[in-house]
């Protein structure tokens, strides 16, 4: 069975918002000194789905990740700018890792910015330490924008990527 990309609807708010959390906390992306305040955020899965689409990765019924795209204007969004949507928060359990949940949700994402009018690029910001994650990225045709990189707290600084959109997907 082929995994499905689908809106998460409640039921699969507090799942994902463990799994999120887990996988954070397994990478080692919330730091030595982590931010409870933003683990609580990775958590509140109904918050960001007010603020945003959030989507989900399933195999057989069962939930292997998720992923929160922001639209222009979302509150979600930390570097989009005009003619920009995000995606934040990517992750892929560890059992469903290696089998493309992370490269499906990302495509997701390139599909639905691709939807909205007046939407050339989509970005994102990412921690130096995801290269798997950077790996899909760049797959799929991201760049780096090191001019655009930024820290949400000093011991966190965050590369950022972009894809232009009339660029066809790879």
């Amino acid at each position: 069975m082929d995994i499905v990309i689908r809106t998460a609807v409640p039921e699969d708010y507090a799942e994902l918002g463990a799994l999120t959390a887990q996988a954070y906390l397994d990478d080692g992306l919330l730091g030595d000194n982590r931010d409870d305040t933003y683990e609580r955020a990775l958590r509140d899965v109904a918050g960001r789905a007010e603020e945003a689409e959030v989507l989900v990765a399933t195999l057989d019924g069962v939930l292997l990740g998720g992923v929160t795209f922001a639209p222009p204007g979302s509150r979600m969004a930390d570097v989009a700018g005009p003619g920009e949507a995000e995606f934040r928060m990517l992750t892929v359990a560890r059992a469903g890792r290696g089998r493309g949940a992370g490269e499906a949700l990302v495509r997701a994402c390139v599909q639905r910015a691709r939807a909205i009018e007046g939407v050339t690029r989509l970005v994102l910001s990412t921690q130096a330490q995801s290269a798997a994650a950077h790996r899909i990225y760049e797959r799929l045709g991201f760049v780096r924008t090191p001019e655009r990189d930024w820290s949400p707290v000093p011991e966190v600084p965050l590369l950022t990527y972009a894809l232009e959109l009339d660029v066809p997907e790879r």
